[in-house]
């Protein structure tokens, strides 16, 4: 058994150092290429469409960070707790109707990252957009106080389920490695401060470049992890696909009747998807509006990815970790990282607890940045650029009062002030819609004559 650890150990430790290594040399590259035509005295520029756009630096950035951004946001403690959470809850069906409502999720995920860019604006040499310039710039003025609500849900919200719940789930993880005794809340939220205030010391902009670099690597990294874990595990892999299948419509058949309501398995399923990736929230679309990108649509499928590496991959893979596992599921109960925890010792013994507790709080680390920079986008469209300093000096405190606090109030205001960012965001997307459907129509025309050509 230990020979057999080791082994996964090596490979997954060379497959980290590849995937490390070809992100800092995809990152770091600046090769670049200019293409001139001149046909008499007629200009012709051509915009060429790319991850990496040489000229992003100048009015907005790259579609590839914008993408990181978001997923920093996204991808957070909800890809391995609330995974854990929707099979304990609602039985192995719940991981169905998670994928079946993020398939929707896509779409409107698509939907806020094209009109975010379609309606994107240019402030003090940046582009900023988001749902609040989607009202401003896309809707008539009786519409224009819901920017404002909207905003300042964002705001409170950033605080709330983007900090302070995400500190708690790095505080209880550390603590589960460490001992309760042994490491305090207080150190622990001291050394938060100082990581989340290095990331905010250059403004917003940092956050972006920082999280260009973190995401992808620790994604892929626990991806790795994961694979390790089933191949160990392969021939239970079928039996869990099985039970995914027939607890979505029968759960009484898996959870041996302690879960019998498939429409409970269908709530859950909902619920944990929407929480994971966020998609009617219009949050993301903050992010993906400061793409500079030669269409659109093109940050649109941008926003199709968010949704399909956050979902349909890393979740996945979580939820068929905790299946193949053979732990016993505890039906009913609201386990958290536990249940993950005993997951992953399962093949990996004690690190287990280590190797989720490292990804929990880099993901958490990572969703604190993500929503700070939503966070900030939305003081600036209420205060003005003045009041950044003070929202990131702020956001570095409540780090300390997050890693204290009892979060359980905290998660249900943070609940509200979600719905309440929700039902202007959706409502704009409804009104709006004429516009999408006439952007994606010239999307597909322009891609059917360059494919023709």
């Amino acid at each position: 058994m230990k020979k057999k650890i080791t082994a996964i150990f090596l490979c997954v430790a060379l497959v980290a150092i590849a995937i490390v290594g070809a992100s800092l040399a995809y990152f770091t590259d600046t090769d670049s290429a200019t293409n001139t035509f001149t046909v008499g005295n007629v200009k012709i520029k051509l915009l060429e469409s790319s991850l990496h756009r040489e000229n992003a630096g100048a009015d907005g950035v790259s579609p590839f960070r914008a993408l990181c951004t978001a997923l920093a946001a996204t991808v957070g403690t909800g890809n391995i707790v609330g995974v854990a959470g929707a099979i304990s809850l609602g039985g192995p069906g719940a991981v169905l109707w998670m994928l079946f409502f993020s398939f929707f999720g896509m779409a409107v995920k698509y939907a806020e990252a094209t009109l975010a860019v379609r309606f994107h604006t240019c402030e003090n040499g940046e582009i900023v957009g988001g749902p609040m310039y989607m009202i401003q710039l896309g809707l008539p003025k009786i519409f224009l106080p819901l920017a404002g609500i909207y905003s300042f849900c964002g705001i409170l919200a950033s605080f709330g389920v983007g900090n302070l719940t995400q500190v708690n789930a790095i505080v209880t993880g550390m603590q589960s490695v460490v001992g309760v005794s042994r490491l305090s809340p207080v150190v622990i939220g001291i050394v938060l401060m100082g990581f989340v205030g290095a990331a905010f010391w250059k403004g917003a902009d940092s956050i972006g470049r920082f999280a260009e670099c973190l995401v992808p690597c620790a994604a892929g990294i626990y991806i790795v992890l994961c694979l390790a874990f089933l191949i160990c595990k392969i021939r239970s892999i079928p039996a869990a696909l099985q039970n995914i299948l027939a607890g979505a419509f029968s759960p009484k058949a898996v959870t041996g009747g302690i879960i019998g309501s498939a429409l409970r398995a269908l709530q859950v399923g909902c619920s944990r998807g929407v929480f994971t990736h966020e998609a009617g929230m219009g949050t993301a679309s903050i992010a993906h509006a400061s793409a500079n990108t030669a269409h659109p649509a093109e940050q649109g499928m941008m926003g199709l990815i968010e949704v399909f590496l956050d979902t349909f991959v890393i979740c996945t893979m979580t939820a068929l970790v905790i299946l193949c596992s053979g732990c016993k599921i505890p039906y009913g109960i609201d386990t958290g990282a536990k249940l993950t925890i005993s997951a992953f010792s399962v093949v990996y013994g004690r690190f287990g607890k280590l190797i989720v507790t490292a990804f929990l709080t880099v993901f958490a680390y990572a969703t604190i940045l993500g929503w700070s920079f939503y966070g900030v986008r939305c003081t600036r469209y209420l205060f003005g650029c003045k009041a950044e300093p003070w929202y990131f000096t702020l956001q570095t405190a409540v780090v300390l009062l997050g890693a204290v606090m009892n979060t359980s109030v905290v998660w249900k205001m943070a609940e509200v002030f979600n719905g309440l960012m929700a039902i202007p965001n959706l409502l704009v997307l409804l009104l709006l819609s004429p516009v999408l459907k006439s952007v994606t129509n010239s999307y597909t025309r322009e891609s059917s004559i360059r494919k023709w050509r």
